[in-house]
């Protein structure tokens, strides 16, 4: 089967997202307008009292916000494991501390501190061009995560172009470019890193991974989609926002149950 049918899934893809959205905000309650005072209150000696804070997520909640082979639908499948180039490839040294922490991050897929905590995960295999999609949903504290936006938005000036030696010696030439990604969420930065060079084989490899982070609230979606073949940063784009969507309606629907 040609890769070009991609193009309808992504298509369907997008047009759930978009009625999802749209669905939801009909489906908001009409504020009701205040009773007009017979008396002018006093002026506030105190500021008004923030909105109510929305309740961590349960385990329950934080899977139900995950994007699923179901969504997506073919040739998306459950992941059977980490992909060979995760090892061979991103496990690396770098030539420069930011392009190294990078590698790093992305290797273990941790982009936040120590205190982050990820609710929930989930990995899912692309069939047809041997691609991994990850997907993690995080809690961290809002002001921590967008210093971690900022690092990362730096990176396509910083690591531009760096080298990387693997374990076996074998030097990657990398680069970094920056993602567009839907507005969506409070804050996002999303990155896409290429890696070329040979194989132990002497046959050349290139790896193109896209990584997106998204808060909302101090929530944090994280996505990270790719392989050594085809990678469409279009899906990337496609996933975040029906996450994003996702996890705002699972938020909602926590603060109505408090």
């Amino acid at each position: 089967m040609s890769r070009p049918l991609l193009a309808l899934p992504l298509a369907a893809l997008l047009a759930t997202t978009a009625c999802s959205a749209i669905a939801t905000d009909k489906a908001l309650p009409a504020t009701k307008p205040p009773a007009t005072p017979t008396k002018a209150p006093a002026a506030p000696t105190t500021a008004p009292p923030s909105p109510a804070a929305v309740p961590a997520l349960t385990p329950a909640q934080a899977q139900a916000a995950l994007v699923t082979d179901a969504d997506l639908g073919e040739p998306w499948a459950a992941t059977e494991g980490a992909a060979t180039w995760r090892d061979g490839l991103l496990k690396a040294t770098a030539n420069a501390p930011d392009c190294q922490r990078l590698l790093d991050s992305l290797y273990a897929e941790e982009f936040f501190g120590a205190d982050a905590r990820v609710r929930a995960r989930i990995g899912l295999d692309d069939t047809w061009n041997d691609a991994q999609l990850h997907h993690q949903v995080v809690a961290d504290r809002p002001a921590d995560v967008d210093r971690t936006l900022a690092w990362l938005k730096t990176l396509p000036k910083k690591c531009a172009k760096f080298s990387a030696a693997t374990t076996t010696g074998a030097v990657q030439k990398a680069e970094v470019a920056e993602v567009e990604l839907p507005e969506v969420g409070d804050a996002r930065q999303a990155l896409r890193l290429t890696l070329t060079g040979e194989s132990a084989e002497g046959e050349e490899t290139v790896l193109t991974l896209d990584v997106a982070t998204v808060r909302i609230g101090d929530d944090v979606i994280v996505l990270t989609n790719g392989g050594l073949g085809d990678v469409y940063t279009e899906i990337t784009q496609a996933v975040t926002e029906l996450a994003a969507q996702r996890l705002t309606d699972v938020r909602r629907q926590a603060r109505a149950e408090v």
